[in-house]
């Protein structure tokens, strides 16, 4: 196992109360930062460190703050994104369950460094009962010193809320989030004005995911030149991955940056193989929006090359022959799995959470639906293959926010590399809608 930043201490009993945390080294970084460093100094950590977000864009941490307009007379804010709704991903929340603190203490050291003194969590509405865990552990923090008026007699002041969203996957956008936090409905803004000049309240704002705020304790106490000692070029820390699918151990994981693909998919270690001993058919490796791919493109590129956990490995060979790291939420598939109706079940989800604001996204993600749907209940024609693609290529690219390129990308990248299983269903729907019918090359189907 590599080394432990986040989760060293995720199985101490009692970890989530304050009197544990603190035995344990909590809150060091915020007595560090407030009591020897500049603001100024913890942002230049953070931005040598190399820390990137970790909520699937990946863009640097430190350069983001950097953005931070600094106007007379406003407020500026730091919104945690705790909106954790990508399907795959579920890492955020057992941070914010087994160890609220580790994020709060971030949140006090980063509302620091960016000079906020009110700091917001938006978390997921489904996650009720995490959010009476964060209110225990933020009232904690209050009454030992570490929140509300001259914070450990530093001159500094933070009042952190939490506040729930309404189970909206569009909040997960950062705009549709500071939309939804001010009372309004969860519409992404168009992009100039960029948050950091006008965001919360037209104030200046960053919004930062769960682990990226969690991850700078660690680097104001060590230094972000060790943090960036982690992991391997521009894919420095660690990383927590969400692993599910058809996995002998699925859970969260720790990673360093740069592992072996194959070491963290098949070694006891990690998630230990593919369950029941069936064959590696194909994986989504960073949440459901990111592309999917068959078993030989992940363990290597197109060019024999052996990939590793980082955003630059996962991501070469483009969206021909590559995906992307995401959000971490890692989804194994075996080859009893139904590409097609894999991709329709994502298709309707994002159907779903699209917030209809835009023209391709709100008509393009239901005529995906539809299409989908048709194939794989065996009413499908040729024709509607090359309609998806047609249709997902309209989208991607010309609307407000992200979520019509994460809606495009599954659908597009499935029918690339597994165009045969789409075709079969149309060829053979009778073969192909019998429960349990799976596609598998020259046998056609089986019958798990």
């Amino acid at each position: 196992m590599g080394r432990k930043i986040l989760t060293e201490h995720i199985n101490v009993p009692d970890i989530h109360t304050l009197a544990v945390y603190r035995k344990m080294g909590g809150y060091r970084s915020v007595e560090k930062a407030l009591k020897t460093m500049t603001s100024e100094e913890v942002v230049e950590e953070v931005k040598k460190s190399g820390l990137r977000g970790r909520g699937g864009a990946g863009f640097p941490t430190g350069m983001k703050w950097s953005f931070l307009a600094k106007p007379e007379g406003k407020p500026r804010y730091l919104v945690c994104n705790a909106d954790e709704s990508e399907p795959g991903t579920f890492k955020d929340r057992v941070l914010m369950e087994k160890i609220p603190h580790a994020l709060i203490e971030g949140m006090i050291t980063s509302s620091y460094a960016l000079g906020a003194r009110t700091s917001y969590i938006y978390i997921r509405g489904e996650l009720m009962f995490v959010l009476r865990i964060l209110e225990k552990a933020i009232a904690e923090a209050y009454a030992a010193g570490f929140l509300g008026e001259n914070i450990l007699g530093s001159g500094y002041s933070l009042d952190l809320h939490v506040h729930p969203g309404g189970g909206a996957y569009i909040c997960g956008e950062e705009t549709a989030l500071l939309e939804s936090l001010e009372g309004k409905r969860g519409n992404p803004r168009n992009k100039p004005p960029f948050p950091a000049v006008q965001g919360l309240y037209a104030c200046p704002t960053v919004v930062n995911n769960v682990e990226s705020i969690a991850s700078v304790p660690w680097i104001v106490n060590n230094t972000g030149e060790e943090y960036a000692k982690i992991g391997v070029g521009r894919s420095t820390g660690t990383k927590l991955i969400s692993a599910g699918g058809h996995l002998n151990k699925p859970g969260v994981y720790e990673i360093e940056l740069g592992l072996p693909v194959e070491e963290f998919l098949f070694s006891d270690e990690y998630c230990g193989g593919i369950w029941k001993g069936r064959q590696f058919k194909a994986v989504v490796a960073g949440g459901s929006s990111v592309p999917i791919l068959p078993a030989h493109l992940f363990l290597k590129t197109a060019e024999g090359v052996p990939r590793v956990m980082t955003y630059e490995s996962l991501s070469e060979g483009g969206f021909v022959s590559g995906t992307m790291l995401g959000s971490g939420g890692f989804i194994a598939m075996d080859d009893t799995t139904c590409i097609v109706r894999n991709t329709w079940n994502f298709a309707r989800f994002y159907h779903h959470e699209s917030c209809g604001q835009c023209s391709p996204c709100r008509e393009g993600t239901g005529w995906m639906e539809k299409i989908l749907h048709r194939i794989e209940h065996g009413h499908g024609h040729m024709h509607d293959i090359d309609l998806l693609v047609n249709v997902s290529k309209q989208i991607e690219g010309n609307t407000i926010c992200p979520l019509g390129d994460a809606a495009a990308w599954p659908v597009a990248s499935a029918v690339r590399h597994f165009r045969e299983e789409f075709e079969w269903h149309v060829k053979h729907p009778g073969a192909a809608t019998q429960p349990g019918a799976v596609y598998r090359g020259a046998e056609e189907a089986a019958l798990v």
